[in-house]
């Protein structure tokens, strides 16, 4: 608990800090958790059981909306059909909206049938493909039925060998189920395309990266952009230039937070690498300094996409909020001015060194100051150890 916040508040008012437009941006802040971040889900290998981990679409919500009351900064819940379908979606919705909650991003499912073993909407037989984007069009109806203005897509098709199929003709196939799906879709409903570098597929995955992401919103139209999942790229690879990239071309419509060590992207955000958290939101923060950059920049949908495996799952997406607004209270800091003045006299060290003190900076008396400006406890994980939630639903839902 910080007793004295206005010592390194006033240190950043005197370096020319506007504390308070920093301070509304951070309460404006929204980032959107996922039902799936709820349940129990595991590892390729188990499922480490969470005892009083949500069961269904209605226990997350109530997760999510604690998770809302506790940060202040995440209302909507992204779902996942046919996990969270239900018979009454009004139902849902007043549901929701009863704990301050509302639907967000809807996620189609094309990759748990066994129909889908050689692909979906690539696949050579054509009524697979038909089933495929029948349950695509079942999720644009759920849209229209739950008030969201996300269909958010991501393609588990690829294959496992050489020759298995043609790479050119699943290609083929995929743009026509997609521009029919794209046609499908109200005016002010966005299409996130997301990729994976590798797996489930062993030779080649029919969106491996953003590139190919790209190209496909591109060919299909404005409504279309690319989701960039943290976690889905090659070792080495500079994802925030990939976000500078894409702001500037205004496509890019998400960002799935996580983080990993490895491979696949199943850990808290900002608990491995908090630098690279961090440097993606300056590229955003700095694009919102020029018109169009704005723009495009303010567009972008904040979701968290994570497989809690050991953690407890509310605590985790407690914590992987709090290292979010970390990182971006850090790139609100960045003293710009001087920072601009660095790069266009060539000076790199200083350059180096205006971004290092940003991210060296303890937020944490902003970040302190901000909730309580909210009406919420300064420590939102202490806060929820306190609520007791966690030993009442273990108590209520006992092992799913």
């Amino acid at each position: 608990m910080f007793t004295n916040n206005n010592l390194p508040l006033d240190e950043l008012e005197s370096i020319g800090i506007d504390v308070r437009s920093v301070i509304g941006k951070l309460k404006a802040q929204q980032v959107e958790t996922p039902s799936w971040g709820y349940g129990n889900s595991g590892t390729r290998f188990n499922v480490f059981q969470d005892k009083g981990a949500a069961r269904n679409i209605w226990e997350k919500i109530e997760d999510a909306a604690l998770v809302n009351k506790l940060t202040g900064v995440s209302p909507s819940i992204a779902i996942h059909i046919p996990w969270d379908k239900v018979n009454d979606y009004k139902a849902l919705i007043d549901y929701a909206k009863d704990r301050g909650m509302r639907i967000g991003a809807v996620n189609p499912n094309l990759f748990q049938d066994e129909d889908y073993k050689l692909g979906s909407i690539t696949h050579a037989n054509p009524n697979i493909r038909k089933k495929a984007f029948d349950h695509l069009q079942e999720c644009v109806d759920v849209i229209h039925e739950v008030g969201s203005n996300l269909l958010s897509f991501w393609l588990a098709d690829g294959t496992n060998y050489p020759g298995q199929d043609s790479i050119r003709l699943r290609k083929n196939r995929m743009e026509d189920v997609l521009e029919k799906v794209y046609k499908m879709l109200p005016k002010h409903v966005g299409l996130l395309i997301e990729y994976k570098f590798f797996e489930p597929a062993f030779y080649l995955t029919d969106i491996p990266d953003w590139g190919f992401s790209y190209s496909l919103c591109s060919k299909l139209g404005p409504q279309a952009k690319v989701l960039v999942d943290i976690g889905h790229h090659a070792h080495g690879t500079n994802i925030e230039q990939i976000i500078a990239f894409l702001i500037d071309e205004n496509r890019l419509g998400g960002i799935h937070f996580n983080d990993r060590k490895y491979a696949d992207d199943d850990l808290i955000s900002g608990s491995i690498n908090p630098l690279e958290l961090f440097l993606i939101f300056h590229e955003i923060v700095d694009a919102e300094k020029d018109k169009y950059g704005k723009e495009s920049a303010q567009s972008i949908a904040f979701m968290i996409d994570q497989n809690f495996n050991i953690e407890r799952k509310v605590e985790g997406m407690i914590q992987t909020i709090i290292n979010i607004q970390t990182a971006y209270a850090k790139a609100l800091i960045v003293n710009s001015e001087a920072l601009r003045r660095a790069q266009e006299q060539g000076d790199i060290l200083a350059a180096n060194r205006e971004l290092m003190h940003a991210f060296e900076t303890d937020v944490r008396p902003l970040l302190s100051v901000m909730r309580e400006e909210l009406g919420i406890d300064p420590d939102p994980i202490r806060a929820y150890r306190d609520s007791g939630h966690a030993e009442r639903t273990a108590k209520e839902r006992g092992l799913s």
